[in-house]
């Protein structure tokens, strides 16, 4: 049966690089994952500034120990920028960077940044296995989806929804979330086809709303997203919420794991009469998973 891909953190929130004061601040939140953003967050003009503050973040976290003991590991990512990530990455490489995210990105691009990425773990600038999330933001992306799922290091995609919605000139509606339920779809599937990790869901901008949040959060996870970024430090306890597994449903996974494991071949069934195929099998070995990296 075929293995399962890496289960990412469920929470990743955004830090802008221009503001290291809140660096300490959420590394000691319930954020699974920091993302040091130096796109959009940063004006033009103080991309040098952020550069520097990140580094400097990044170097002092390799001998720091963990502000949150006890819990899984926070990762550090970066968000880099579509024009000018060359740069980014030569600042900021450090042996405590898990992965970045690519903004705008293309195969062309990814190709690049994983070329750059190589170049600096052989130096010894990087950890091994440094990852990249690719940010789908215009419609050239979503409709060279095959190409840029093949992309070397690409551990998964994420929407940036914004971007994309206007390069689309689509406006956010009730009449137009089933055209967007449908772009979501259509990563989920590049994704689940490539062999990726289930994809990142997008977050919203409208902090206050937590309810609607939680909502569009459960419609994520249902069509195939297992994590989500925030901009806020109040989306984050939602999301890990939202996209930790029941306890029920982590029990009930653990029982079908078990009967199959026992079965001696042909149909099997659990105790409330469900057939256990490998199908069930498989959505059963990503629910534990999941749940063991919660």
């Amino acid at each position: 049966m075929p293995s399962t891909p890496p289960v990412l953190p469920r929470s990743f929130l955004y830090v802008p690089g221009i503001k290291p004061d809140l660096f300490p601040k959420a590394a000691a939140g319930p954020a699974d994952a920091v993302i040091l953003d130096l796109e959009d967050a940063v004006p033009v003009n103080r991309k040098d500034e952020a550069r520097t503050s990140v580094q400097s973040w990044l170097l002092a976290q390799r001998e720091r120990p963990s502000s949150r003991p006890g819990t899984v590991r926070q990762q550090q990512w970066a968000r880099l920028n579509a024009d000018d990530f060359a740069a980014d990455l030569q600042c900021i490489a450090s042996t405590a960077l898990d992965g970045v995210f690519l903004a705008k990105c293309t195969a062309s691009s990814l190709q690049e940044t994983a070329g750059l990425l190589a170049d600096l773990e052989a130096e010894g600038r990087l950890a091994p296995g440094v990852g990249i999330i690719g940010l789908v933001e215009d419609a050239a992306a979503l409709m060279d989806l095959v190409s840029i799922t093949g992309s070397r290091r690409l551990v998964t995609l994420g929407i940036g929804e914004v971007d994309l919605m206007a390069d689309l000139r689509m406006s956010r509606g009730a009449t137009t979330e089933p055209a967007l339920d449908s772009i979501r779809a259509r990563i989920v599937m590049a994704c689940s086809s490539a062999g990726l990790s289930a994809p990142v869901a997008p977050t919203s901008t409208d902090i206050r709303d937590l309810e609607s949040f939680e909502q569009t959060g459960r419609k994520m996870q249902d069509l195939g997203f297992r994590s989500r970024t925030a901009v806020h430090p109040s989306q984050v306890q939602v999301i890990n919420h939202v996209f930790t597994p029941a306890p029920d449903a982590v029990e009930a996974a653990r029982e079908a794991l078990a009967v199959f494991d026992g079965g001696s071949g042909g149909v099997t069934v659990d105790s409330s009469g469900r057939m256990i195929d490998a199908a069930v099998i498989r959505s059963a070995q990503e629910t534990i998973a999941r749940a063991s990296a919660s």
